[in-house]
């Protein structure tokens, strides 16, 4: 499950290192001795998870298939344009963010708003990225919140 996790993400153009180097920007105020391949680890063990793995799949097979023309309308239509009531994509994405906590909420919240890094290259690809962009922001706000729990934050 955790390969094709993976490959999915893989596959939508997603760069692991781009997101690591995020998590990094965002932990070394707060974890000065913090390393980008500790990051990367906290990211994979994020990744690990059964919970994480199943939001990732429903919700890149769900941009896939609003790609494709394959979602019955009125929902592909929704999801190809991603309208701003819609929220089941933020939702989807609260999944992997509540494992770990208020934390992973908090940054998740600025994730979605500032769209740092990797997230801003997700926009105008060309792609249905509805889901996609906002469980890489929550994949994000989870590594940053489990490295903030083994730090004692």
């Amino acid at each position: 499950m955790q390969n094709m996790a993976l490959e999915m993400l893989l596959d939508r153009g997603v760069d692991l290192e781009e997101m690591a180097s995020l998590v990094f920007e965002l932990q070394r105020p707060y974890n000065p001795g913090l390393s980008l391949e500790s990051c990367r680890g906290a990211l994979e063990a994020v990744l690990r998870k059964r919970e994480v793995q199943y939001a990732v799949i429903t919700g890149v097979t769900l941009d896939r298939m609003a790609e494709r023309g394959d979602l019955d309308e009125p929902l592909g239509s929704i999801v190809r344009e991603d309208h701003r009531l819609f929220a089941m994509d933020e939702v989807l994405a609260l999944a992997i963010v509540n494992i770990y906590g208020s934390i992973g909420l908090s940054n998740f919240g600025y994730l979605g708003e500032e769209r740092p890094g990797c997230l801003a290259r997700l926009r105008g690809q060309g792609r249905v990225n509805t889901f996609l962009d906002d469980l890489i922001a929550a994949l994000v706000a989870a590594t940053c919140a489990r490295i903030a729990h083994n730090n004692g934050a």
